[in-house]
């Protein structure tokens, strides 16, 4: 199968999937066991790593960190924003909320995702104290889901690249009010969403 072959098939089961999911949260809405649901499709999907080729779809290079974020599809209004990122081992995130529903799956690669829950009441915006609940590794056949108010963090690890899919409800910059937590000094600030924009482009 030729590269536009693979662009192609891609597209196709990206947008399969996406009606798939569309369905699901109309029907069920944005409750645990839709979001289960959801991920199941999403592992469907990324188990077909010939759809995702490293060539065309890199980390950075020479080992940098951050990630490249490409958009693989994106609904009207910025909903079902569906994306790949791409990073080197030795990433990590500060915990942080996302404010609309998130689910991740492997293509390949190992991510180790910290969930937390938070101990204080949440009366204080700037401060907060947290513990890890679960530790989930999302590698190829486990994903993770995660409600709008959860918070997680990311860590990459392994020996080699990641290739993860990614999904939220809405456009990761179109959110409003995420937040990120310090679990160390116990600090609430708040994420500027321009930095989340695709850093890859649109896949076309």
């Amino acid at each position: 199968m030729n590269q536009m072959d693979v662009k192609a098939a891609r597209q196709a089961a990206v947008a399969a999937t996406v009606a798939r999911v569309r369905e699901i949260e109309a029907r069920m809405g944005v409750t645990r066991a839709a979001l289960e649901a959801i991920k199941a499709e999403l592992m469907q999907l990324a188990a077909q790593e010939h759809l995702f080729p490293s060539t065309e779809f890199p980390p950075p290079p020479n080992g940098e960190k951050g990630s490249n974020r490409y958009l693989l599809r994106e609904e009207e209004g910025g909903r079902f924003a569906l994306y790949l990122n791409a990073l080197n081992p030795g990433n990590s995130t500060k915990p942080h909320d996302h404010t609309t529903w998130a689910v991740v799956v492997a293509v390949d690669g190992q991510e180790l995702n910290k969930v937390y829950e938070r101990l204080d009441d949440g009366s204080d915006p700037e401060r907060c104290e947290l513990r890890v609940r679960e530790e989930i590794m999302v590698e190829p056949g486990r994903g993770i889901a995660l409600m709008p108010e959860d918070i997680h963090s990311i860590h990459t690890t392994g020996e080699k690249p990641t290739r993860h899919l990614h999904m939220y409800g809405l456009a990761l910059e179109k959110l409003e009010g995420r937040r990120a937590y310090d679990d160390l000094t116990g600090q609430v600030s708040y994420y500027n969403k321009n930095f989340m924009k695709p850093t890859a482009g649109r896949d076309r």
